[in-house]
């Protein structure tokens, strides 16, 4: 299972990105709905997955609601080097051309790397049967990064190979991350409340990552009624995959 997750999450990041890189001239993308129903799903799945699973799995709940603290400030000092591109976000490189895309790159390779890690853990069981939710969760916030990345990267770099070297990083830190976390759980080098802790850190991140992409798609914050829509749409989706799975 981890491999065919391994793919996915590769391919979904390569070939979004990949498509971009063969245009001809930039792509005038409209991600914003897609976005609210990413940030949907990824919160309905967090609070009614994620939490729930951590707070009763770990001895010590207290703990790990300081380390989903952790993790959601962790993400806005990550978000900080990579100005939301994570999200899709394209606006903050606009007219900003003094970025430094090794830091770009390494913010999202972080983050990558921790959503890759939380698809081996799958319940008490040891089986795969809660990841599938986690993986289109993760699938969903993946392509309009991707797009972005490479949007963001080809105003800069006009060598093709340069940014088939950048997406080819970015499209394999996901898998990265999953097959590390696999090696350290089939070998013990992570006891269960330490994956725990890991794992309250990612929620944390999620946390973050979902409520921002909600808000900044309505920088007016005014009442938008096709926003509201895809965003129950969203949370319903998620819902009703976690029933699937059960």
């Amino acid at each position: 299972m981890e491999i065919l997750f391994s793919i996915i999450l590769f391919l979904t990041a390569f070939i979004p990105g990949f498509i971009i890189l063969r245009l001809k001239k930039p792509l005038n993308l409209d991600l914003k709905y897609l976005l609210v129903f990413a940030g949907a799903f990824i919160f309905s799945i967090t609070i009614v997955h994620l939490l729930p699973e951590l707070f009763t799995a770990s001895s010590n709940p207290q703990l790990i609601g300081l380390f989903v603290l952790v993790g959601f400030f962790m993400q806005i000092f990550l978000d900080f080097i990579t100005t939301g591109v994570e999200h899709g976000h394209l606006h903050k490189h606009d007219h900003q051309s003094n970025f430094s895309p090794i830091m770009l790159m390494a913010g999202l390779c972080i983050h990558a790397l921790m959503d890759g890690s939380i698809l081996v853990h799958s319940g008490e069981e040891g089986t795969n049967e809660h990841g599938t939710g986690l993986l289109i969760g993760i699938l969903l916030h993946k392509i309009p990064a991707a797009i972005a990345l490479m949007s963001v990267l080809s105003a800069q770099y006009k060598n093709k190979n340069i940014l088939i070297g950048f997406l080819l990083i970015f499209s394999l830190a996901s898998p990265a991350g999953l097959m590390f976390s696999e090696l350290i759980s089939q070998n013990n080098f992570l006891s269960k409340e330490g994956f725990i802790v890991l794992f309250a850190i990612v929620s944390g991140n999620f946390l973050h990552i979902s409520t921002t992409i909600y808000f900044e798609s309505s920088p007016d914050h005014t009442f938008h009624k096709k926003k509201i829509f895809i965003s129950l749409l969203g949370a319903m989706a998620a819902i009703f995959v976690e029933i699937l799975n059960h």
